[in-house]
């Protein structure tokens, strides 16, 4: 999938765990994981916007685009 989810590399510059993450923006530990390990397909901007807050970051910070290598 050409969109990769950063969302690890965020939550280790700020040091904040998945529970604590959790708690902040009030989504199951199994849906943010599902996010984090980038199994995701979709994702609301209401909850993009959460994480976006309470990592202090911005969306480009949490998603890549990176082009498909085709042969």
């Amino acid at each position: 999938m050409p969109i990769i989810v950063n969302l690890d590399v965020m939550m280790a510059k700020r040091k904040m765990s998945l529970i604590e993450l959790s708690e902040k923006v009030e989504l199951t530990l199994s849906n943010l994981s599902i996010l984090k390990t980038g199994k995701a397909k979709a994702i609301r901007f209401s909850t993009l916007e959460a994480i976006c807050k309470a990592l202090n970051c911005q969306p480009a910070d949490i998603l890549e685009y990176v082009e498909e290598n085709k042969n």
